[in-house]
């Protein structure tokens, strides 16, 4: 196993974060933007961007409401891939039931 200090270190890809970058990736072609057109309206590098969109890394709160705004998307759209239609009709306990438990566990906290 090697550690940090090796230069072929890399931390494992979530499979998460690659739906995400997914969903962002097409939530970006769909506003037209480029990568490096996003980066500038949430006031990334279009490294991120790219990173992101391949599941590399993740986002923070603050990040994700940036993309939100900027691509004209839900928070639901990204993080679960929800339609902004199907969602609103949903109801609260059909919500939580898409939730893993892991999600389920914090909503409940």
């Amino acid at each position: 196993m090697r550690d940090k200090t090796d230069a072929g270190w890399r931390r494992p890809v979530k499979e998460v974060n690659v739906q995400i970058g997914e969903r962002c990736r097409k939530a970006r072609e769909a506003a037209g933007y480029t990568q490096e057109r996003l980066a500038e309206a949430v006031g990334k590098s279009t490294q991120f961007i790219s990173d992101t969109e391949r599941g590399i890394c993740g986002m923070s709160i603050n990040t994700i409401m940036s993309l939100c705004s900027a691509l004209s998307v839900s928070a639901d759209y990204l993080l679960f891939g929800w339609s902004e239609e199907g969602s609103s009709a949903l109801s609260m306990d059909t919500r939580i039931s898409r939730l893993t438990d892991a999600e389920r566990s914090i909503v409940e906290q």
